[in-house]
């Protein structure tokens, strides 16, 4: 490779000295990174949340695991990127279990208060004005409805994994054409990222991304879109329903928030949407209502971890406390304060509609929520 700068200056390969380095470079300069595009056609640019993101593997552990890198696009798919150079040999032989690890746990246990959390903490350490950060991922959107997608987004599976490294050997690179072919919501990549030195500190790095031409292959059904529920998608899929009380607890709660707050349409491949209510002076998502293939499944889930981050674990407990203990949900809320309120306990409709005054409950709650201490 040359460059031609007044005269012709020859630049050779160069490796990283350290993996440290290599992952540095990459949290610098996460553009290296910045291949295909957004949902509305716009160039795509990676917003580091976090390096050695710890990756837990129960609702009640620590982290077991650190991630390499976590970045998210403003779409709000979250990008896991684990780093290795061509001289570790584990390239070849742990990286791919290590990543599939590492994607299965973070879809069950990173609430969307920890992954903001996280990302604030990054533009701390770095000295980011907040302000400056959001607007240039998201413009003028709103924050909390943004995490609550990236969480949506990881319980769907919808996410990129991406290894990178200075140079792949061809059996990765066939694993990776594989996974990218056979996971429907997730997209599999392996960057190639090679390093070319002149003199001075002239550096040119070269990115080639294997694994796009199974992206494109991807039927459209299964790829990864941005479509949104509708309240008339969620109206037809709980007239599906054939329990009439389970219909009629499913229409209440969105009733409810529809008149005293807001509902917000869920991205996950199931029909759900999210529901905001005015708490202290802010519109906080307070529970989601998800419906999925199997009815039996349908259920209500409260965004403890939210809450808590915003209004504190005090009032989180008093919200918890005045729930109805519904059977599955009880258990849930007596588990939360070992895991610091990030959680999102659930209940499944049909336990509600089954419950006496069950439904009522929830609802007074929520308006226990709104009217404050």
């Amino acid at each position: 490779m040359f460059v031609l700068s007044g005269e012709l200056q020859a630049l050779e390969p160069a490796g990283f000295a350290t993996e440290a380095e290599f992952q540095e470079l990459l949290a610098r300069h996460p553009r290296v990174l910045d291949f295909g595009s957004l949902a509305d056609g716009r160039p795509l640019r990676l917003t580091l949340v976090a390096r050695e993101m710890g990756v837990p593997t129960s609702a009640d552990g620590g982290a077991v695991y650190a991630l390499d890198h976590l970045f998210v696009d403003a779409d709000g798919v979250p990008t896991l990127v684990e780093v290795k150079r061509a001289t570790d040999t584990r390239i070849r032989r742990e990286v791919v279990g290590q990543m599939l690890d590492y994607a299965a746990n973070a879809a069950r246990y990173w609430p969307a208060a920890l992954l903001r959390r996280s990302f604030e903490d990054t533009c701390a350490k770095d000295g980011r004005p907040l302000e400056e950060a959001y607007r240039d991922l998201l413009g003028e959107g709103p924050v909390d409805e943004f995490w609550a997608t990236v969480e949506e987004r990881l319980a769907a599976g919808q996410m990129r994994l991406l290894f990178v490294a200075d140079r792949f050997p061809l059996e990765l690179r066939a694993i990776v054409e594989f996974l990218n072919r056979q996971l429907r919501q997730t997209d599999v990549y392996a960057v190639e990222l090679t390093q070319y030195r002149g003199d001075g500190d002239l550096r040119v790095l070269v990115p080639r991304v294997h694994g796009e031409v199974a992206t494109a292959a991807k039927s459209p059904s299964s790829a990864r879109t941005s479509r949104r529920t509708t309240r008339e998608e969620m109206d037809a899929a709980i007239r599906a329903r054939r329990d009439p009380d389970v219909r009629r607890t499913a229409t209440a709660l969105l009733d409810h928030a529809a008149s005293r707050g807001r509902l917000e349409p869920g991205t996950a491949r199931y029909p759900s949407m999210r529901m905001y209510y005015p708490v202290s002076g802010r519109t906080l998502p307070v529970a989601t209502v998800s419906l999925y293939g199997d009815p039996a499944k349908d259920d209500i889930s409260f965004a403890f971890g939210s809450l808590a981050h915003h209004l504190g674990r005090e009032r989180a407990a008093r919200f918890a406390a005045d729930l109805p203990p519904v059977p599955g949900l009880k258990e849930r809320l007596a588990a939360l304060p070992a895991k610091g309120y990030n959680a999102w306990p659930h209940a499944t409709l049909s336990t509600v509609a089954a419950e006496p005054g069950a439904l009522e409950g929830i609802l007074a709650a929520i308006q226990g929520l709104i009217d404050g201490p």
